[in-house]
């Protein structure tokens, strides 16, 4: 297979349809050797419905139906590990991507590279939604060490090396960008018109960000965890100093008031703080324990369009993959 397409769908049925067309004649144009990777997140409006009938007209379109909602990165994880393209391009299925963004990413990766990323030169969201995304990702940064562009689509075109290591990486709660940047393959990106969202919204809000935002930091970076020390040894320092200066204030004035109140306020200070140092190592405490679980990122109940009821990637060892 020359090229393969993974587009994770949910909460968008109306846009299934026409994403597949869309590929299918932006593909063609580069070759007639590819298959398209659907995969159903558990959608409740009904996009298997769709997908099954882009299958039955289609048998290059693979349709994979999740047993629940496992959340877009274990759906598109199970998409490459059921693709098998020298090439795979990744895409939402929204439609703000566009489809035809394909040839030129292909075109890049002619120069030599091994990951070609898609930037949005206009992004069609709302202003908040830009602005707590560029926030997020100036922290990102500052945890990780790394410079993340935050207008980076999830649009990509990978060599098939780079979806064997991803899917040979066992972790639970992992970032897809910041795994490409650590493997360590030739990249680049290239700028798109970003077109609006087609259909549905996105199931993306603010309590559900900022669980991701909290997984994504805490698996990748230990900073939290070395940030509660300093401001520990911090308030640790500012306390003896405060009792220092109690005490020459005494000596000297004689005037110290009652330390009921300051007693008191400094026990609820210092009991806030261990809380929230007590909720950072509960975090890692809890990635461990998804991680020594060892269960599987998605549950698939059907497929259709797999050749020969082919066993995923997934299962096959990195060194005995075509």
């Amino acid at each position: 297979m020359r090229i393969s397409a993974v587009v994770p769908v949910y909460g968008c049925p109306e846009a299934v349809e026409p994403l597949y067309t869309r590929l299918r004649d932006t593909i063609t144009k580069i070759t007639p050797d590819y298959e398209i990777v659907l995969v159903n997140d558990a959608c409740p409006k009904g996009s298997w419905a769709e997908i099954e009938k882009v299958c039955k007209a289609d048998s290059r379109v693979i349709g994979l139906d999740l047993s629940r909602n496992f959340g877009q990165l274990s759906a598109t994880t199970a998409g490459m590990e059921y693709a098998s393209g020298d090439w795979t391009a990744l895409l939402d299925c929204d439609l703000q991507d566009p489809p035809e963004a394909i040839l030129d990413l292909y075109k890049e990766a002619q120069k030599g590279y091994d990951i070609v990323l898609a930037r949005r030169k206009d992004r069609k969201d709302k202003g908040l939604v830009i602005f707590l995304s560029k926030m997020f990702y100036k922290v990102y940064d500052y945890f990780t060490d790394g410079h993340f562009d935050g207008e980076t689509s999830n649009l990509c075109l990978c060599r098939k090396a780079v979806i064997d290591q991803f899917r040979s990486m066992p972790e639970q709660n992992r970032s897809f960008t910041l795994v490409l940047h650590w493997l360590g393959y030739k990249q680049t990106t290239i700028d798109f018109e970003a077109d609006p969202r087609f259909a549905g919204e996105s199931s993306y809000n603010l309590p559900r960000k900022i669980k991701l935002a909290t997984q994504m930091i805490t698996s990748q970076s230990n900073k939290p965890l070395l940030l509660a020390i300093r401001l520990g040894f911090l308030i640790s320092i500012l306390s003896f100093l405060y009792i220092l200066w109690k005490i020459i204030v005494y000596f000297t004035t004689g005037d110290v008031p009652d330390g009921w109140t300051s007693t008191i306020v400094s026990m609820y200070f210092l009991g806030g703080i261990l809380l929230q140092f007590m909720g950072i190592l509960g975090i890692y405490i809890g990635n461990i324990f998804d991680e020594v679980k060892h269960r599987p990122q998605y549950v698939v109940r059907t497929e259709l369009n797999v050749p020969g009821g082919k066993m995923p990637d997934s299962e096959i060892p990195v060194n005995d993959r075509k």
